[in-house]
């Protein structure tokens, strides 16, 4: 098999006119030809005028080695199989704490394995914490475990389904290939920013927790570790609770893939003597524009092309007092959402549906933050840092008289739900005024957004920051600085602000048999890096337990 790499095609392309561009490329003739198929896609866009596809192919012909002599364009396909997973004997099943990305394919492989894993999730399975996250968006009523951050799928779940991954990893292929077993659409193993979208994610999710269970796992919901029970150094089980009710679970194997945002856990550990530190993250808004300006600024004329679908972008600048300030999981056609996890604060995040046929596209707007910039010694420092902040946003908003016309509830005799999230437009944050009103963007957020000064929200570094970087990032992406975008606050979950050391075998140090796994332990930041973490650590796990 060879691969044939940067190879330029129209939108239009279709496989027979394929087959011919290859054809003339190589100069091959049709029975030299065996066989092509689409390895990657991507789209250039840099010449508006001539936006088109880049495909690198799969191709089998035949005379391969006389080929690729003469033609410099083509190498051999190494594919490099994983090796078989071990098969040891576990006298205590491992537990595995969270079913987000990270859980579920750690308890998946362990399951594949034969190793009979137990897997635990706070909330609720997908179909049922739906429901829930339905009501804090309709009503205004947060269930503190089950929503957009805990319950089954995690808080990738209800997201855009983005499986982007900047590390090259040989987990990569075989994450897209399960998501895929599992129905997901097959395009994702060939687009360079594959995505799956919130509605068909979640029965993905639940399929792939019925394949757990087929393989001799346990999958308890509601179910949440209280706490880790350690004897000499080492893991010798877990208590956890039960709708109120605790008991203990005999394990000496502990995959903890909590996520970013079970603060309680957090603590927990911490007051256990397990090891953990500060760590950078990024706090900032959400950003909207009307889908339509962004398709245009990326695509030019092109723009509406059924095979390009809704635009994306990724932007990045440096702010003259050094701190980045980035987009974050840019959301086409999709929608700011509720994400809050803890009455009396509001936090928001994007999630688009397959489709991503939403009016707007949202992204986050982040800027670095520092340990240095909360104050206290403490590890668990930064969590204070993310809740003064999402405590501020439900004072501006859900403390003030005014409300957007997009509430879940209208009449004017109805209650006015709770969990209203403060918007500006971005002239007005830009010239340091409070909102009054909204423009051309009508903010997608739910249960509603009230206009707001942003300045009493977020820490002055952020907001400066931000307004710092407006014009680099409009001159990398006309229209970015829209008079009439809309910011949402506050956006504080896009990565832990602590992590977990461990050492080269995956545990935390100083204590066997505890793998800190994912996003919430500092080791990923997104669907797949978790997924593919929790590979690595199941594997740890099994490679340790069958050399003794």
């Amino acid at each position: 098999m060879l691969r044939l790499s940067n190879f330029p095609v129209p939108l239009d392309y279709t496989e027979d006119s394929l087959r011919t561009l290859v054809l003339k490329r190589l100069h091959l003739s049709p029975d030299q030809l065996l066989s092509l198929s689409v390895f990657r896609r991507s789209v250039d866009a840099r010449d508006k005028t001539d936006v088109h596809f880049v495909l690198s192919l799969n191709l089998s012909v035949k005379n391969e080695q006389a080929l690729l002599k003469r033609n410099r364009q083509l190498t051999p396909v190494q594919e490099i199989p994983l090796p078989p997973l071990p098969r040891p004997h576990f006298s205590l099943s491992p537990l595995v704490v969270g079913a987000g990305p990270a859980g579920l394919f750690c308890a998946l492989t362990l399951a594949r394995a034969g190793a009979c894993p137990i897997l635990i999730e706070r909330g609720k399975p997908v179909d049922q914490r739906t429901l829930d996250v339905a009501r804090l968006t309709s009503e205004g009523l947060l269930d503190e475990e089950s929503n957009v951050q805990f319950g089954e799928g995690g808080a990738g779940a209800f997201s855009d389904g983005k499986l982007t991954c900047g590390v090259n990893s040989p987990f990569l292929r075989p994450v897209l290939e399960t998501f895929v077993a599992h129905g997901a659409p097959s395009r994702i193993l060939i687009d360079p920013k594959p995505h799956i979208g919130t509605d068909l994610l979640k029965p993905v999710v639940a399929s792939i927790r019925k394949e757990i269970q087929a393989h001799g796992g346990t999958v308890l919901f509601e179910t949440r570790m209280e706490a880790p029970l350690i004897r000499g150094g080492r893991i010798i089980g877990a208590l956890v609770s039960h709708l109120g009710e605790r008991r203990e679970i005999q394990t000496d194997n502990i995959l903890l893939c909590i996520g970013h945002s079970a603060r309680d856990t957090f603590r927990a550990l911490y007051e256990a003597g397990i090891q953990m530190e500060r760590k950078p993250f990024a706090v900032g808004v959400r950003i909207e524009h009307p889908r339509t300006l962004i398709d245009r600024s990326q695509y030019g004329s092109f723009a509406g092309h059924p095979r390009l679908g809704p635009a994306s972008y990724k932007l990045t600048c440096h702010t003259p007092d050094g701190r980045g300030v980035y987009t974050f999981c840019m959301c086409p056609g999709g929608h700011v959402i509720a994400a809050a996890s803890e009455q009396g604060g509001i936090v928001v995040n994007g999630m688009s549906y397959h489709a991503r046929d939403a009016e707007n596209s949202n992204a986050a707007l982040l800027v670095g933050v520092r340990p240095e910039d909360f104050d206290g010694d403490s590890p668990l420092a930064g969590f204070t840092f993310q809740r003064g902040i999402e405590r501020a946003a439900w004072l501006a908003a859900n403390e003030s008289g005014a409300v957007h016309e997009n509430a879940a509830s209208a009449s004017e005799n109805a209650p006015v739900p709770a969990f209203r999230a403060p918007a500006q437009l971005l002239q007005d944050f830009l010239q340091d005024r409070p909102s009054t009103h909204f423009g051309e963007v009508h903010p997608s957020y739910l249960p509603g957004v009230v206009p707001a000064d942003l300045r009493t929200v977020l820490p002055d570094f952020i907001v400066r920051n931000i307004k710092m970087a407006i014009p680099e990032l409009d001159r990398h992406l006309r229209g970015f600085a829209l008079p009439d975008a809309v910011l949402t606050a506050p956006e504080t979950r896009s990565s832990s602000p602590v992590r977990l050391p461990r050492d080269a075998a995956g545990q935390a140090e100083g204590l066997t048999g505890f793998y800190p796994v994912g996003e919430g332990a500092g080791y990923a930041g997104g669907i797949v890096s978790a997924a593919m973490d929790g590979i690595a650590a199941a594997r740890n796990l099994l490679s340790r337990a069958e050399n003794g």
